[in-house]
């Protein structure tokens, strides 16, 4: 049975993985879509909101990997969990950038 603290492992990867884009796009100075353009999701925020935005989910990524559970780096099932997280969440973001620029969304 898995242990609740490796859902929160693999939730830390997703934030980890929607870190990258926003921090990135925000200290570049391009617009990014955020949750809080318009339309949520689909319309483009200004660097300084997506900088923000990647910070908010780093914060999370760290409380969900250094305060739930005793996470171990070298355990398969915790980084496995993490790993698995920041996959999904780095196709999830492929996918919905691939639809939006498409003009599909």
């Amino acid at each position: 049975m898995l242990s609740p603290h490796v859902f929160a492992y693999f939730f830390a990867g997703a934030f980890s993985a929607n870190f990258v884009p926003h921090f990135v796009s925000g200290v570049l100075g391009r617009t990014f879509p955020t949750p809080f353009a318009s339309p949520p999701f689909r319309g483009q925020s200004s660097s300084p909101v997506n900088v923000l935005y990647a910070l908010f989910n780093l914060a999370v990524a760290y409380a969900l990997l250094a305060r739930v559970g005793t996470f171990e780096p070298r355990s398969v099932t915790h980084a496995g969990a993490f790993g698995l997280g920041l996959g999904a969440m780095a196709l999830f973001i492929t996918r919905s950038l691939t639809r939006i620029r498409s003009g599909k969304a």
